[in-house]
């Protein structure tokens, strides 16, 4: 149930019920969308995975753009960054960095995956680990480590839903029982729930325009309107500085306007740690192995950084929130709607919250068809049905898709929302230690199977045990996502030096390994899968759907 000291009671004023009706007017707008978007651009035959689970792979440029940009820059980004930024000022401004290094990393090895996974019809990650290794458990492992770190992801999409809701003043006030409370949260749920089940990708792909082009207004607004209100950013800065230097739980001043010294290896490691970790997320590869063409990727890794131009305004809403005083009742996650709230006229606040409450539809619905095709290719094909259809994949991963939303609904309506937060850093932390099978794979195939997988199993018990011992001051453990970094005492991100680890114990045993003659797997890929395009040989986006969701289909 909701933690009430995460609830605002909407004050005296109960509910706001211009900015309500607002917000109703876009819910109910997308709602809509997303029904019509099973028939928007439906193929034939549309009972299979390559149609509901990457939308035929047919997106052009602008719609993977939206796609993605809906799929990266999501709901909790609209309320985490400035929330970091509002809590510990600098500290928070790693994700501007860290979404500009992301996209020439991603040029180098996004196309390459793109052309292999359509050359073989691969739908996931785990689809080419298999492949390129001949791995079942390598495979397993990947898959696992996607479904484990994409729940709390999913989670946090509703966390954001709920802020929105608490500052509208929805849910019954403070002292309403944990039914009422959450009511309009789980009818949220079950409309995304259903379209997303009805409609597959193409519902997020659609209402992404709405989503983006609502945040694009708000911010630009934000950033002007609320600045010439607070006196100017000479002023939003200098009051920031000084609610930054007070003292805050530990004794010690609560963040820095500019970080100091001892920040600097914790946020260039985060920064980087995050770059590397972002695009091995599954709902960052289903939006991109959506598109239609490599071109279409290539494209897109040089315009998505507007979206950091995006993100960096988004964050000095936080220090605007510092210098207006915003009563965030112990809980940060809700500096910016209640910000709005205070700042903008209730009309405009309703938008501002459609744009939130949107922002989570999105990603939500990427997030869980990831999940769901990564369960039905690499848990259930695999290894429960391996003569599966492809009418029977479509049908268990449209199932697992709801599946994945209750559990991600029971995560947020049962957990601290702190602990929920860090769970989504530790989720950050697993992801990345896939990189070396998946990235290493799509450039190499020196690297031994078993080495991959016993440095996986390194990365992930090492970062979940350094996770598990950090202590922040609300809670005794996953407290945070940094730590000494053993050998160089500097605090550190644990994800990138349990990443690191990974990969000095991969190298090692691959040479051990290779030295003993281990088997080393069938490797289905050729060199020319890696740079083929649509209109190539082979390319199984011109073949029919069925032929291209079977393994290995060439």
């Amino acid at each position: 149930m909701t933690n009430p000291s995460t609830a605002l009671a909407a004050g005296p004023q109960g509910v706001n019920g211009v900015a309500l009706a607002v917000f109703v007017f876009f819910f109910l707008a997308v709602t809509v969308m997303g029904f019509l978007a099973a028939r928007w651009r439906r193929a034939e035959q549309s009972a299979n995975l390559d149609e509901w689970g990457l939308g035929g792979r047919s997106f052009g440029t602008w719609i993977t753009w939206f796609l993605l940009g809906g799929d990266l820059y999501t709901a909790y980004t609209f309320v985490a960054v400035p929330a970091a930024i509002y809590s510990a000022g600098a500290a928070g401004f790693f994700a501007v960095p860290y979404t500009i290094l992301v996209y020439p990393l991603i040029f180098t090895f996004l196309p390459r995956l793109w052309s292999v996974s359509h050359r073989h019809g691969y739908v996931t990650t785990s689809d080419f680990v298999r492949g390129r290794f001949g791995s079942k458990g390598l495979s397993l492992a990947v898959a696992l480590t996607g479904l484990l770190a994409t729940m709390p992801y999913i989670a946090l999409q509703l966390v954001g839903i709920q802020a929105v809701l608490d500052v509208m003043g929805v849910g019954g006030g403070e002292h309403a029982n944990w039914f009422v409370k959450d009511l309009p949260l789980l009818i949220a749920f079950a409309v995304l729930a259903a379209y997303t089940y009805s409609s597959g990708l193409r519902a997020p792909a659609l209402i992404a325009f709405v989503k983006d082009g609502l945040i694009y207004l708000v911010i630009a607004v934000a950033i002007i309107y609320i600045p010439l209100k607070l006196g100017g950013f000479g002023e939003i800065f200098h009051a920031a500085g000084k609610a930054l230097a007070q003292p805050g739980p530990t004794g010690k001043p609560r963040g820095e306007l500019a970080s100091g010294p001892n920040a600097q290896w914790a946020y260039a490691t985060l920064a980087l740690g995050s770059a590397l970790a972002l695009f091995m997320y599954p709902h960052s590869i289903t939006a991109t192995l959506s598109s239609r063409s490599r071109n279409v990727i290539r494209r897109n890794t040089t315009i998505l950084p507007i979206y950091s131009l995006m993100l960096g305004f988004l964050a000095l809403l936080g220090f605007m929130a510092l210098k207006a005083g915003t009563d965030t009742h112990g809980n940060a996650q809700l500096a910016i709607p209640q910000l709005f709230a205070d700042m903008f006229p209730s009309w405009f606040a309703g938008v501002a919250f459609a744009a939130i409450g949107i922002g989570a539809l999105v990603p939500a619905a990427i997030m869980s068809i990831a999940a769901a095709n990564l369960f039905t290719r690499n848990v259930y094909k695999d290894f429960l049905r391996p003569t599966a259809t492809p009418e029977q994949e479509h049908k268990v991963a449209k199932l697992v898709s709801l599946l994945v939303k209750v559990g991600a609904l029971i995560f947020v309506l049962t957990m601290d929302k702190t602990v929920a937060i860090n769970f989504q850093l530790l989720g950050g932390i697993w992801i990345l230690q896939t990189m070396p099978a998946l990235v290493g794979g799509l450039f190499t195939r020196w690297f031994h199977r078993w080495a991959l997988l016993a440095g996986w199993a390194v990365g992930m018990l090492y970062g979940t045990l350094a996770a598990y011992g950090v202590a922040s001051p609300t809670q005794k453990h996953f407290g945070g996502s940094n730590a000494e970094i053993p050998g160089i005492g500097e605090i550190g991100y644990i994800g990138l030096t349990a990443f690191v680890l990974n990969v000095v114990v991969t190298v090692a045993l691959t040479v051990v390994l290779k030295a003993l003659k281990a088997p080393e797997g069938v490797d289905e890929t050729a060199p020319g899968d890696y740079t083929a395009d649509v209109g190539d040989e082979g390319v199984t986006a011109d073949l029919p759907p069925a032929t291209a969701g079977a393994p290995g289909g060439h």
